[in-house]
C-alpha cells in the first residue's frame, strides 16, 4: 500500500532550484534514479506552465509522436516540453540543440533522466552552455520533518518506500525495486551483465558498506578482474544506488589511503540487501554503525551539495568519516551512531592534522555540546544549519 495523501505534505526542497534553472536556462537535466519522484516532480513544475507537454519515452504512444522531432518541436515552439526517461533516445539530443538556437528562450526543455552516463555525455556534446543539471535525490531529513528520523532512516527516501503502510510492505516494495532494477533497467541502459552477477556484487557492496574498497579483494570472490570490480562500481555510481566517496587529497606528510570508501545510497535499499526489516533487527546487527555513518553523510551532502567531499585516512590509523571543503573553508566531521559518543586516538590524531576550520561529532544528541575547545557535538539538523551558514 502506498499512502498517496502523506506524499502530498512532502514538499522537494529542490523544486524551487528547478523554477530558478528554468529562468535562466533553455534546458534543464533533472537526473536521479527510478523511482525516486522525478515524474512528481516534473509535474510540479508543470503546473506553472500551462500549456506544457508530458512525453514519457517509455510509453509507445509517446515515442510514436517523436518519429519526426523536429516537426514535432516546430508545432509546439511556443510551449515547454517535458520529455522523461530522455535517455532512451540520446539521437534526441542533436535536435534539441537546434530548436534552442533557434526559438532563443529559456524554459523550452525539462528533461528527466534515469542514469547519469549516457545523458551527461550526449548532452554536453550537444546542449554545452545550454543545459542545467541538478541531481533530484530520494527523501532526505530536511523535507521530512514531520517523520521519525528512525523511519526514514530504516526505510530509505524512495517515497513509495517511505510512505508504504509498514515495514513490512515497505521492505517488499524496496525487494521488487532490486530485482527490477536489476533484470529490467540496466539492461534498458544497454549494459548486458546478468543480473545474477550484477545482484551477487551489490549485495557484496552491502556488506562491506562504509568501508574502503578492496577491488583485488571482491574480484577474488567474483572470479572476475579489479578492472570489472571498478567498471561494475561505475555502473551503480551512474545509477545513483553506490557513492564512492574518494579519500582527501590535500597537503600532508602523511601517508593517506587512496582507495574510496563505498557506500549503499539509500539506507533503506541497504537494509533491503542486508535483510534487515525493522529497527529491532537494525540495532543488533553489525551493519548498524556503518549505515548510520552513511544515512548521515547521504543527508549531509544533499543538504549541501557544493561543499566537496572526501573522507581522511592514514596508513597509521587517523581517521575522520567526512570532510568538507569550499572556497579555502574546511570543516572535519566524524560520524557516531552513539547518543554517548567516544572519540578514537585516530579520531583526535586526524583532526589535528587537517587544521580544519571546524570540527564536529554528528551524533543522535538532543542537543549541541563542546567536546573541547575546537570539537563540537550535534545531531544531522543542527549539522546541516550551521555548515549552511558558514561563509566562503
Amino acid at each position: 500500500m502506498y499512502d498517496s495523501d502523506m506524499h502530498g505534505l512532502l514538499q522537494r526542497n529542490i523544486l524551487s532550484d528547478v523554477m530558478k534553472r528554468l529562468q535562466t536556462n533553455p534546458a534543464v537535466a533533472l537526473l536521479g534514479a527510478r523511482q525516486v519522484g522525478k515524474s512528481t516532480l516534473a509535474e510540479m513544475v508543470i503546473e506553472t506552465f500551462p500549456d506544457a507537454l508530458y512525453l514519457d519515452l517509455e510509453r509507445p504512444s509517446d515515442l510514436n509522436k517523436l518519429s519526426d522531432a523536429e516537426g514535432f518541436f516546430q508545432q509546439f515552439q511556443d510551449q515547454m516540453i517535458c520529455l522523461d526517461e530522455i535517455q532512451r533516445m540520446p539521437e534526441l539530443f542533436a535536435i534539441l540543440r537546434s530548436v534552442i538556437d533557434r526559438n532563443k528562450r529559456n524554459a523550452q526543455f525539462l528533461l528527466l533522466g534515469s542514469a547519469s552516463r549516457e545523458l551527461i555525455r550526449q548532452s554536453s556534446e550537444s546542449l554545452a552552455g545550454r543545459i542545467a543539471y541538478l541531481e533530484v535525490t530520494p527523501f532526505t531529513r530536511t523535507e521530512t520533518g514531520t517523520f521519525a528520523i528512525n523511519r526514514l532512516w530504516l526505510q530509505g527516501g524512495y517515497p513509495r518506500s517511505l510512505l508504504s503502510a509498514d515495514n513490512e510492505s515497505s521492505f517488499q516494495w524496496r525487494e521488487d525495486y532490486i530485482r527490477t532494477f536489476l533484470e529490467r533497467d540496466i539492461p534498458q541502459l544497454g549494459f548486458h551483465i546478468p543480473a545474477n552477477t550484477l545482484g551477487r556484487f551489490w549485495r557484496m557492496l552491502a556488506h562491506s558498506h562504509a568501508q574502503t574498497l578492496n577491488a583485488s579483494r571482491l574480484a577474488d570472490s567474483m572470479g572476475v578482474s579489479a578492472n570489472t570490480i571498478r567498471k561494475y562500481i561505475d555502473l551503480l555510481e551512474q545509477t545513483f544506488v553506490v557513492r564512492a566517496l574518494q579519500p582527501w587529497s590535500g597537503n600532508t606528510k602523511k601517508r593517506l589511503v587512496k582507495a574510496p570508501k563505498v557506500y549503499i545510497r539509500d539506507s533503506g535499499l541497504l537494509h533491503a540487501l542486508q535483510g534487515i526489516e525493522s529497527m529491532q533487527q537494525l540495532f543488533a546487527h553489525p551493519v548498524y554503525g556503518a549505515s548510520y555513518e552513511g544515512f548521515m553523510i547521504e543527508n549531509l551532502l544533499t543538504a549541501l551539495p557544493r561543499w566537496q567531499a572526501s573522507y581522511y585516512r592514514t596508513s597509521n590509523g587517523a581517521e575522520v568519516d567526512l570532510v568538507l571543503e569550499k572556497a579555502g573553508k574546511t570543516i572535519a566531521i566524524e560520524i557516531k551512531a552513539s547518543t554517548s559518543p567516544k572519540m578514537s586516538k585516530g579520531n583526535w590524531s586526524a583532526f589535528d592534522s587537517l587544521q580544519a576550520d571546524a570540527c564536529y561529532v554528528v551524533a543522535p544528541v538532543d542537543s549541541t555540546y563542546p567536546l573541547n575547545d575546537k570539537v563540537k557535538v550535534l545531531n544531522l539538523d543542527a549539522a546541516i544549519d550551521v555548515i549552511s551558514q558558514v561563509s566562503p
